[in-house]
């Protein structure tokens, strides 16, 4: 901030919102006494606040939200300025605590709204006891705040002497206990509500609304009962209605068809029943996002002629409709607005009307898990996010869509036949691509390694044969990696190290707060004019994949996608030996090479392998013995060895291994020691195997200095004893020297005959 501005000593007014300043501010702003406006938000200064703004007595607006500023908030600085109307520091790093009992001298404050930027700043919203603030709000907004309550209370207790209030976000703060009706009665003026994510029950208090509520946010709570029939009498100009995420039961009622002005209705997570009535697609004209998701809801909402006004969101997910999606459209230029229809997890049935692939608009298309069969059509649109897997679509994969613009592609588990496209190598912007559980053929394709920013690629559950293509390698950002269940032969190549490293997160996809709801505040002054709508909250489309581990198949879903990573091999036909550079997929979750034919010891290396959960190598012929250094993986918790030709002591029976049961090594007769029955021979043990009392001993248990003893003195006593028996009885001593001489005379000729013979063929 240029210093010659402390110059302008007259100076009212002060902007510099929403640019790149950075650095900590300077303390030459304090000597701005006759400052009235403040606006420093959404930069990146940083460092603590200087104490002497408190000497800013005329200040009426201070504005230092999004940026960095750490430390402590002064106690003072609040409190001194005592003609503020207009408060925001929230998204920041401030630490401490903050008691809204400063604010209670502040007369003129009607806006205060603060974001917490983290869970350092803790609230003080019942300190002192019994305090009465001598202003009166039309604006508190408290998001994501760490608020110290007092046992019992529901909500801050200053907000019952609050009576002008006309927007409240306390959304995001775990709010427990029954929705506190009194906050309604006392403000007849509020236009806006946001109570999301908290944890408040009891029944939907249709009754204490008033006529003037714009947007209602209530999701993600406890909340119960059924929406009223008459509905349209409480709340006749609502705009954005959200009661997702309740245990709201019943019907949709007809009347809901009546809210004219209404743009958006979430119902989405509860337990609604029935048809959806005929004039929720068809009466309200300014109806632009639904999203009635993951109810109990039938009927056949897409059949016959379509008029679904101009939709910008349609989620209809999860629910039990059925029919067909029609092939007349009324009005067809209506659905140019349509960008995001999601249909997955119902019973539709038929085939996907070609007018869906030409319609331009749409970015996401999810009509996972359907009843949909034929081929899909061709069409001019440019989707960004197309699931239609878990269908019965047939025929060759969809090779005529527009696949640049793809970063999402699911079409597993349907009955497509055939290569994969060539077309498929315009791929260049996809994420994932997921082609597993169809029944397709040939070589994998080199030219998927050429998709630079892929992160999953699941070709599981096909026919694909030939060799891995070593092209897979320049994927050195990908995270999952799927061929199982292929006829895939060949060695592993061992340059598949490069793959599966941390990287940047690209599916963190959460609720998105929007500053666009309804207008029900302003406030003006000299360098903006500021406006509180209270805001709406955008659900962005979740990636999802399956994945194998741990010996189950898993959907993953969201974040969590950034964060796992595996390589799935298994029931195939490679051969060949582990490579060891395996082991430098450090960040590896799960690793299956089970069910083929590699031979070969397992690499030492693979105890490098830190953070891996899951490691399958059974049923191959490996050989030798399994590594003690594997005892090191602190974090494995399925491993599996059975059925190859392995020998010698397992590792140490503890930390991890300790975990492990029989099932893990069985079909290894050669393997010994815990947990399995065979135990280990120590060469200490050859040499100086120990007795034990009272146990069937076999002959490797034997003393061998005990056992020498015992026969040099068993032959001693045999020979002395046949040497008495021929010195007593003469017959026995005459036979004995018979047969002495016997077998002198025949050692004699033996002896003649063999070198006499070659003497007489060397004459001859």
């Amino acid at each position: 901030m240029p210093s010659t501005i402390k110059s302008l000593s007259s100076i009212e007014a002060l902007a510099f919102g929403n640019n790149m300043l950075n650095g900590s501010l300077p303390t030459w702003l304090c000597e701005l006494k006759n400052l009235l406006e403040l606006d420093l938000s959404n930069n990146m200064f940083d460092g603590n606040l200087p104490k002497c703004f408190s000497r800013l007595s005329c200040l009426k607006m201070f504005d230092i939200s999004s940026n960095q500023f750490t430390g402590i908030l002064p106690p003072s600085l609040i409190m001194n300025l005592k003609y503020l109307e207009y408060i925001d520091f929230g998204l920041n790093k401030f630490e401490g605590s903050f008691s809204f009992s400063s604010l209670c001298n502040h007369t003129k404050l009607e806006f205060f709204k603060h974001e917490s930027g983290n869970e350092k700043l803790k609230v003080e919203t019942e300190e002192p006891i019994g305090w009465i603030p001598m202003f009166q709000l039309k604006v508190l907004a408290l998001r994501n705040w760490n608020i110290k309550r007092f046992k019992g209370s529901v909500v801050p207790s200053f907000l019952l002497h609050q009576h002008k209030l006309q927007a409240l976000d306390m959304s995001h703060n775990s709010l427990e206990g029954e929705f506190p009706n009194w906050l309604l009665e006392n403000n007849t003026k509020l236009e806006s509500l946001t109570l999301r994510n908290n944890s408040l029950q009891g029944v939907l208090p249709m009754e204490y609304l008033n006529a003037n509520m714009k947007n209602l946010d209530m999701s993600g709570n406890h909340i119960t009962g059924i929406i009223h029939n008459d509905i349209q009498k409480f709340i006749p100009y609502i705009e954005y209605l959200n009661f997702s995420n309740n245990a709201l039961n019943g019907v949709i009622p007809s009347s809901i068809c009546d809210l004219h002005r209404l743009q958006t209705l979430d119902l989405s997570q509860n337990y609604f029943s029935g048809k959806i009535p005929k004039g929720l697609v068809t009466n309200i004209s300014n109806l632009e996002i639904l999203k009635l998701s993951k109810n109990a809801l039938h009927g056949q909402i897409l059949s016959g002629n379509l008029s679904l006004s101009f939709f910008y969101v349609l989620h209809l997910d999860n629910n039990y409709f059925t029919g067909n999606i029609g092939n007349n459209i009324v009005e067809y230029t209506t659905w140019e607005s349509l960008q995001f229809l999601d249909i997955s997890d119902n019973f539709f049935k038929g085939t996907i009307p070609s007018w869906i692939s030409n319609a331009t608009s749409i970015d996401e298309l999810i009509v996972r898990n359907n009843r949909f069969k034929g081929q899909f059509p061709c069409g001019k649109a440019s989707f960004r996010f197309l699931d239609i897997s878990e269908n019965f679509f047939s025929g060759p994969l969809p090779y005529c869509l527009n696949m640049e613009s793809m970063q999402h592609l699911h079409l597993g588990s349907n009955k497509f036949t055939g290569l994969v496209p060539k077309t498929f190598r315009n791929l260049t912007n996809v994420f994932t691509l997921d082609i597993g559980h169809n029944y397709l053929s040939g070589r994998i394709p080199k030219f998927l390694g050429d998709l630079s920013k892929l992160r999953i690629l699941l070709l599981g559950n096909n026919d694909f044969s030939g060799s891995i293509p070593r092209q897979l390698c320049k994927l050195t950002i990908v995270s999952l990696i799927d061929l199982s269940s292929n006829s895939l032969s060949g060695l592993i190549p061992r340059c598949l190290h490069y793959s599966i490293r941390p990287k940047e997160l690209v599916f963190i996809q959460d609720a998105t707060f929007i500053e666009n709801g309804p207008n029900v505040y302003n406030y003006e002054t000299t360098i903006r004019s500021s406006y509180y709508g209270g805001g709406v909250y955008q659900d962005e489309t979740q990636d999802e994949a399956q994945f194998t581990t741990k010996r189950n198949s898993q959907t993953y879903k969201g974040k969590i996608l950034d964060y796992m990573s595996g390589l799935d091999l298994s029931c195939n036909k490679l051969i060949g030996e582990i490579p060891p550079e395996l082991g430098i997929l450090t960040h590896i979750l799960n690793l299956n090479l089970s069910h083929n034919k590699l031979t070969g010891p397992i690499p030492v290396s693979l105890s490098n392998l830190t953070e891996i959960e899951s490691l399958d190598l059974s049923f191959n012929g490996l050989t030798g013995k399994v590594p003690s250094e594997l005892i090191q993986l602190k974090y494995l918790a399925v491993f599996n060895v059975s059925y190859n030709n392995l020998s010698g002591k397992l590792p140490e029976w503890k930390a991890q291994f300790a975990t492990f049961t029989e099932d893990s090594y069985e079909g290894n007769p050669l393997l010994c020691g815990p947990p399995l029955k065979n135990k280990c021979i120590t060469e200490s043990q050859m040499t100086h195997p120990s007795v034990e009392e009272g146990t069937d001993r076999s002959w490797y248990d034997i003393d061998m200095a005990s056992f020498y003893g015992s026969f040099s003195s068993t032959w001693f006593v045999f020979m002395l004893g046949f040497a008495a028996l021929i010195y007593i009885n003469s017959y026995w001593r005459r036979r004995w020297l018979e047969l002495v001489e016997e077998c002198m005379f025949t050692c004699y000729y033996f002896l003649h005959d063999l070198v006499r013979k070659p003497s007489m063929i060397f004459r001859n």
